[in-house]
């Protein structure tokens, strides 16, 4: 009997042993840069390598396991807005005053997030900037593709807009906030709503590592930071396949930028050059290459990545020079980082106020560690300091 167990607990035994190693290997050699600040927080990317969860996936998990904890000096109210739940944050204390609205739309790709994720920086934005914050739960991919989300996202918007006066909110100092691809839908927010005599103005644009164009892969950020957490290369293409239904079959054609024509590029080369990044962020592992001819298959497949819903930042000239003026915090270690930098420089070049802010030690979703305890980065509690300072200042 004794044989028998033995027998049958060798493999066991090695198979666990084997899988340990494989753990601590990839936990001990997962691509941390060194200018991160408190790298091992940032482990968990092995659950991405071992193919059982991406890093935001873990962190929203994360959030939900989290006791559900209520400011006392912040009222939250959950409210439907035709089918589309909302939460409203207000502070408890009385004013005399109209208070500035925020409207969050919050990030993860389109595929996770949720009101219980964003729950502390939502709580925290309102009282710290005395604002009256609204966060969009709007449907994710890819149980709902594009446009579904962002017209959830507008859809709440426009409801908002016209009931500011309900809220205490000024008109005059309303906000369209996000992160990620949150941000990206925040402007494509100040696009939509730039004609629309029948609502108020939007002031300004708070965007945190926005995702304002997917169509450019060969950009210095994409080179540098494909493997850093806390979203990776492969998560920024599942969410494509996810949201855009873009078949992952064209990852290879899209990275070498053969799914658009020359005229295409040659359109947005303006826009998209990497000469319009400063030299201080190609240093680190850039090596520009020609894109590879046109794979005409994958660009009948991937035309909804020139949708300006999803890439806002590819406007014409005349429509982004009406937008409103923009805070822009930008991180070293995000994938997405010249998104950012070349936004800043086309709002720049036409007369749009912009405040910049770059987190040399930041990575893309840091602001969500917000609340997170042992794993609440600092550099997340940065931005939140300068959001506020933002929004106080208007």
């Amino acid at each position: 009997m004794a044989v028998l167990l033995a027998l049958l607990g060798a493999p066991c035994l090695l198979f666990l042993g084997v899988g340990l190693w494989v753990i601590c290997s990839h936990f001990f050699t997962a691509d941390i840069p060194v200018g991160i600040g408190h790298p091992v927080k940032l482990r968990g990317l092995i659950l991405e390598k071992l193919r059982i969860c991406s890093m935001p996936q873990f962190l929203h998990f994360v959030h939900d396991l989290l006791p559900f904890i209520k400011d006392p000096d912040v009222v939250v109210t959950d409210l439907l807005f035709g089918t589309i739940p909302v939460k409203l944050y207000q502070p408890r204390r009385t004013s005399r005053s109209l208070r500035p609205g925020i409207l969050l739309f919050h990030g993860g790709g389109t595929i996770v997030g949720s009101f219980k994720m964003y729950h502390t920086i939502c709580c925290r934005l309102c009282k710290e900037s005395d604002s009256v914050v609204l966060i969009v739960g709007y449907r994710l991919a890819p149980q709902h593709r594009f446009p579904v989300p962002i017209r959830d996202c507008f859809a709440a918007a426009t409801h908002f807009l016209k009931s500011l006066d309900m809220y205490g909110v000024d008109p005059a100092r309303v906000v369209v906030c996000g992160d990620s691809a949150g941000g990206g839908v925040a402007a494509a927010a100040c696009q939509k709503f730039l004609d629309r005599s029948d609502l108020p103005k939007i002031r300004a644009q708070l965007l945190i590592y926005p995702t304002l164009q997917v169509l450019d892969y060969q950009l210095p950020s994409f080179q540098q930071n494909k493997n850093v957490p806390l979203v990776t290369l492969d998560f920024v293409f599942l969410c494509m396949s996810y949201y855009l239904d873009v078949s992952l079959q064209w990852k290879n054609a899209i990275l070498k930028g053969a799914h658009m024509p020359a005229q295409v590029w040659e359109k947005y080369r303006k826009w998209l050059d990497p000469e319009n990044i400063p030299e201080r962020f190609k240093k680190r592992g850039y090596r520009q290459v020609a894109r590879a001819p046109l794979n005409e298959a994958a660009y009948l497949e991937t035309d909804l990545l020139l949708d300006l819903l999803n890439s806002p930042m590819l406007a014409e000239d005349e429509v982004v020079s009406r937008f409103p003026e923009a805070c822009i915090v930008s991180c070293e270690y995000d994938i997405l980082r010249d998104n950012s930098l070349l936004y800043k420089k086309r709002l720049e070049d036409l007369g749009v106020p912009v405040t910049w802010h770059h987190m040399e030690d930041g990575f893309h979703g840091v602001l969500s560690t917000l609340g997170m305890g042992c794993l609440q980065v600092p550099c997340a509690t940065r931005i939140l300091r300068l959001m506020v300072q933002f929004i106080k200042g208007l």
